[in-house]
């Protein structure tokens, strides 16, 4: 992070650049959160003296850097200055190169501290601090001043000439978004005031929820203002985050049409975009092809090289002196730029290291880090953290956020399946089975007490979750005295158990405990159960995301209502909303509701015939593709049937359960220009949103459900939650999730300002005024009865 004074870098950041080198190692985990951290620091500080100053603000100089951070502890009458951390496992499984970090950190503030006060020399102590057995291991040092000066010199050597580098990358890039101009002569319809609401959100550090109807251009109409804004606001970084794959597409696009030395980066964008720059000579000297860096954050499962091998030197060739490759790989990336994914992965393969470890470096070094929710929101996210660590200030795009309450409520969502841990039981080591017999028995205990099949509580159960803690623990102790035996089943049975304790420990009216019940069958003589901690509401743990960033902006083409957005995803009550008017006229589309049909489930036997009639009638009116969506794969295929015994001459394809990538472009491929038919799916699925068929590759859409979540327990308790939260629980777990996704499938026909299309509604309940007023203002409604169209 540079500043006009120099190079402002925080000394664990100097510390991971500098001194870093061994092995990629990756054993000596889970680590513990950044709540037990919290906890774990808080206490050792609990037992110190009372001359003893915890989270100590420190910084110095060396040349252009300014190395700032906040030092554990300090004794000052003991002469000590100590570097804590919390950890698992058994210390002596303790990579060595963790270990050298450690003291990296320690001895920096340790000079820090002898610089401020004059000191000829100190004690530098690692302390290391059990977060379960509440147990500290010190480990001390004698330092003189020249010593530990000796050693802040050598690391920031280490880091000067990257810090000179960087401080020009950020000078050029600032002067070059500056410069930045939009990459078209003209804005769409609305564009322009989205871009402006956006980039005057930016200027004033303000949250922004914005809803603009597909057709707008949000992606460029978002980053366009955010990246402008970045010099004025003094942003470190820009985090695009997106829900689908598709969604990191469309930003890693709108950034080629706005850098064109982007085409050169991401393979094929020149023949999307036939006016962006050629790539340079093959005997071109390597540059940055850009002023700006740009960095896709895909999924470990995704970019990994070789998913068969565990992540540690003594298995992995690509783990193996993975830090002392890292900085030639690093320098190749920025200079390279390319960032995506296959540019990640050819830098990572021509430097052998790890893909996926690489693009986790690179975050620090990016301009824009485009990526999934996650990276940002989650429980352990890397942005986030990255951003705490090194201060800085960053932007973020929601990119279809109404997808967010659903996401966020997953992300702090722990569930835990009895059968699966007995299962586990079987096959566990003989030093494990008691822990396993112990939570069992506490399991079973539980269980008893319950006769229905689905119960909620008012708390998880505190002995069955002492047990599960005992478990946790043990299997950490296992793995980490077994560091070179790979037991994937046993990993991720602790790391479910530690996530269910986490979410445990921030049980509140946000969340919600229930067990779900299976009687005995078969080989198994008792009960088995499910237990849930399921978060309800995720404003608690996003609003302090919000909070992080300078500027925050949500955009999605269904908004509606603010209050329930507001609400569920914790931002602030003043958060100015915009809507942009849509650029497509009533007359585009035709909307017509199905007054006589009722989807509801005790009536969709008695709805299959009108469904068919109503389709086959349209499609020979006005032969053409159509998708067709339904509430669940069954109903969608007794509808299917149905048509097929009305109408067999027309052609129809069908999404089915699991479908996989390659099935999903099948699918999609059947809709071109010239094509005839109709595409059956399942209302909020993979082809509900996020595709797009302009002009004659879809002409219409039926919508055979009002879209309101099952009616079940779960959403049950959600809707009593809810209403006493916010005193509208029906409307919060019914009905706007459900006509949000109405809305969106419906979005799937116009996509552009010369499309025609229609869409049938086919449930009655669209004519009830609470309905209608949530569909979409430039929509003109009709009834059709029996084919007859008319104004409601």
């Amino acid at each position: 992070m540079s500043d006009a004074a120099g190079y402002r870098i925080a000394v664990r950041e100097l510390c991971e650049f500098a001194a870093k080198e061994g092995d990629l190692d990756l054993r000596f985990t889970p680590s513990p959160s950044a709540e037990e951290g919290m906890a774990g620091h808080a206490a050792v500080a609990a037992r110190r003296g009372a001359g003893y100053q915890a989270e100590l603000r420190l910084d110095g100089e060396h040349g252009l850097l300014r190395v700032h951070g906040r030092c554990d502890g300090y004794d000052a009458a003991a002469g000590r200055v100590e570097e804590i951390k919390t950890y698992r496992g058994e210390l002596a499984a303790m990579p060595a190169n963790h270990r050298a970090l450690h003291w990296a950190q320690a001895k920096v503030y340790g000079h820090l501290l002898c610089r401020r006060d004059g000191l000829a020399d100190l004690k530098v102590a690692l302390v290391y601090y059990h977060v379960d057995r509440q147990h500290e291991t010190v480990l001390t040092e004698d330092c003189s001043a020249a010593e530990l000066a000796e050693h802040f010199a050598a690391l920031c050597g280490r880091f000067l000439r990257w810090a000179e580098q960087e401080l020009a990358h950020r000078t050029a890039r600032d002067a070059a978004l500056e410069r930045l101009a939009f990459p078209y002569p003209a804005f769409h319809h609305g564009q322009r005031e989205l871009a402006e609401t956006c980039y005057k959100a930016a200027r004033l550090g303000r949250s922004l929820l914005a809803e603009a109807p597909t057709g707008v251009g949000k992606t460029l109409a978002t980053l366009f203002p955010l990246l402008k804004a970045m010099p004025g606001r003094r942003l470190d970084k820009l985090f695009f985050l997106a829900a689908k794959t598709s969604g990191r597409q469309l930003a890693l696009d709108g950034l080629a049409q706005l850098f064109p030395g982007l085409a050169q980066l991401f393979p094929g964008l020149a023949q999307l975009f036939p006016g962006l720059a050629q790539p340079a000579p093959a005997s071109t000297p390597a540059q940055p092809t850009t002023p700006i860096r740009v960095l896709e954050l895909v999924a470990r499962d995704k970019a990994c090289l070789h998913p068969e091998l565990a992540c540690h030197g003594d298995s992995c060739p690509l783990a193996r002196g993975f830090y002392d490759r890292l900085p030639a790989a690093r320098a190749a990336a920025v200079t390279a730029g390319r960032l995506d994914q296959a540019g990640l992965r050819a830098v990572a393969e021509a430097h052998a290291v790890c893909p996926y470890y690489l693009g986790q470096e690179m975050a620090r070094w990016a301009d824009v880090a485009v990526g999934d929710y996650n990276y940002f929101f989650d429980v352990t996210a890397l942005l986030h953290g990255l951003r705490q660590a090194g201060g800085w200030r960053v932007g973020v795009l929601v990119d279809e956020a109404h997808n967010l309450v659903e996401r966020g409520r997953a992300m702090y969502t722990a569930e835990l399946d009895q059968a699966a841990f007995a299962a586990l039981r079987k096959t566990a080591p003989a030093a494990l089975k008691r822990h396993f017999d112990k939570l069992q028995r506490g399991w079973n205990a539980f269980n008893a007490a319950q006769v229905e099949p689905y119960r909620a509580y008012a708390e998880p159960p505190q002995a069955l979750l002492a047990a599960l803690q005992q478990l946790a623990l043990a299997i950490g102790d296992h793995l980490n005295q077994r560091p070179d035996q790979l037991d994937p089943p046993l990993q991720r049975a602790q790391f479910d158990a530690l996530h269910f304790l986490r979410m445990a420990d921030c049980f509140g009216p946000h969340s919600l405990f229930d067990a779900s019940l299976r009687p005995a069958s078969g080989a198994r003589r008792k009960p088995a159960s499910t237990l849930c901690l399921r978060n309800l509401v995720p404003a608690p743990f996003l609003a302090p995301r919000f909070a992080a960033a300078q500027s925050c902006v949500l955009f999605s083409a269904t908004l509606s209502p603010a209050d329930y957005y507001r609400e569920m995803l914790g931002l602030a009550e003043d958060t100015p909303r915009l809507e942009v008017e849509s650029p497509f006229r009533a007359e585009q589309l035709a909307v017509r509701v199905a007054p006589r049909i009722s989807t509801r489930y005790g009536d969709r036997a008695g709805s299959l015939r009108p469904i068919a009639d109503v389709m086959a009638r349209q499609y020979r009116a006005e032969p053409g593709n159509y998708l067709a969506f339904f509430s669940s794969f069954a109903y969608l295929e007794q509808a299917l049937a149905e048509l097929a015994r009305q109408a067999p001459d027309i052609p129809c394809w069908t999404q089915t359960r699991g479908m996989d990538e390659p099935a999903r472009r099948d699918f999609l491929a059947r809709f071109t220009p010239d094509g005839c038919g109709i595409g059956f799916a399942v209302l909020g699925g993979a082809f509900a949103e996020g595709i797009d068929l302009r002009g004659p590759r879809l002409i219409g859409a039926f919508i055979a459900t009002l879209g309101l979540p099952q009616l079940n327990p779960v959403n049950e308790q959600l809707r009593q939650r809810l209403h006493e939260l916010f005193g509208r629980g029906y409307e919060y777990a019914y009905l706007y999730p459900g006509l949000q996704k109405v809305v969106q499938a419906a979005g799937r026909v116009i996509r552009g300002t010369e499309d025609r299309g229609v869409v049938y509604l086919l449930d009655d309940r669209y004519a009830e005024a609470k309905v209608a007023a949530l569909l979409p203002a430039w929509w003109r409604v009709e009834f059709d009865v029996d084919g007859e169209a008319g104004s409601p």
